[in-house]
This record gives C-alpha cells, structure tokens and sequence, in this order.
C-alpha cells in the first residue's frame, strides 16, 4: 500500500463525529486560545488535512462543536407547565455550556443553524407561545435568553478567583459613589444572577 494510500484509508475511517469530539478534548484540555485543526489534527494523530477534509475550515469546525455542546441538553423530566419548561431549559442550556472549558465563548462566536442547536431553540419557542407570548415575542424572547446565557456564562468561565479583589480596588467612593454603595452585590454569585436576569426576561410573558 502506498503512502497516499495510507493517508487515505486514514481519513476514510475517521468521522466528522470523531473530529468534532476530539476538538472538544483539545478545548476542554487547551482552552478556546489554544485550540486549532492543527491541534485537533495532533490529537487524533493525523494530518492537519485530514480534519480539514471533515470538517473544511477552523469557522465550520467550531460551528459544529457548538452544536455537538447543544447535543448534551437534556429533554426528558421537563416541567408541563409553560413557563417552568422554560426557566428549566435555560438551565439545562447554561450547565451545559459551563460543562465545556471556555464553552460560551465557543458558542458565542458561532451561528450554529445544525439540528442540536435547532432542537432547543425549538423547545423553547414551543415552550413561550404556550405560556401566551405571540410568535415575535417568542422569537425574541428565545434570542434574549440565548444572548443573556451566552454572556454571563463566558463572564462566569473567565472570572478570577474569589479571591482577586481587583473590582474592590478599583472601584473608588468619590470617584464611583454608586458602584461602591453597591459593590457588595457586584460580586460573583452567578447562579443568583442567572436567576434574577432570567426571571426579569420572562417577566414580559403573559402569566
């Protein structure tokens, strides 16, 4: 068998799905500044090449990596009620971004339109048209939720340890008297803010 040979028969029993899964490892190994088909490709132990003939570009690979991260949302045990299903499903969609390292960041820079990301997208649509939201309302609310996940998560994965009192060095009382009357809630506590910010969106819903 020929060298070319070889390197095809390589690339003919390696899926897109293995690549994807691979580049996941590297991310979560790597960090999103560290991960390329180059280090994906080093992973498998392949050519570089051969994940780009899976997977074409690095843009299209993180596409698919985003929607690989919307596959781990789950569906089952949802609430009936409408709008219990969606505080649920935000979720279910933030510890499943938080389950990858640098995940928002990730999802954040992609515009996945793969059956995964569909999938919950959909869900959650169902879910606040029959909470009574009309179609516009629901589409937007679905896109608010999205942009807040998204942004308070990748805050959230990006954060210094508790420990870092940067802000509170920063944040002077004559220079910014009201950020530091309020500095003590400026704090982490990312589940509560996840839970406030959410609860504030579906406030617009028709109870």
């Amino acid at each position: 068998m020929t060298k070319k040979q070889v390197g095809e028969d390589v690339t003919n029993q390696l899926t897109r799905t293995a690549v994807i899964d691979a580049a996941l490892h590297v991310l979560d190994e790597r960090g999103l500044d560290g991960l390329s088909t180059r280090a994906v490709a080093d992973h498998l132990g392949v050519r570089m090449n051969t994940v780009l003939w899976h997977v074409k570009t690095k843009a299209r690979m993180l596409e698919l990596m985003a929607d690989a991260v919307a596959a781990d949302i789950r569906y089952d045990d949802l609430p009936d009620v409408p709008l219990e299903r969606v505080r649920e499903l935000a979720a279910r969609y933030r510890r499943t971004l938080l389950a990858h390292r640098d995940g928002a960041a990730l999802v954040t820079g992609t515009y996945p339109a793969e059956p995964h990301t569909l999938r919950f997208a959909d869900h959650l649509v169902h879910a606040l048209l029959q909470a009574g939201a009309d179609e516009q309302q629901a589409a937007w609310t679905v896109w608010t939720i999205t942009y807040f996940a998204l942004g308070l998560t990748q805050e959230e994965q990006a954060a210094p340890e508790e420990s870092d009192d940067r802000l509170a060095q920063a944040v002077d009382p004559g220079t910014h008297p009201a950020l530091h009357r309020v500095l003590p809630h400026l704090r982490q506590n990312f589940e509560e803010r996840f839970t406030f910010g959410l609860e504030a969106i579906l406030s617009r819903i028709p109870a």
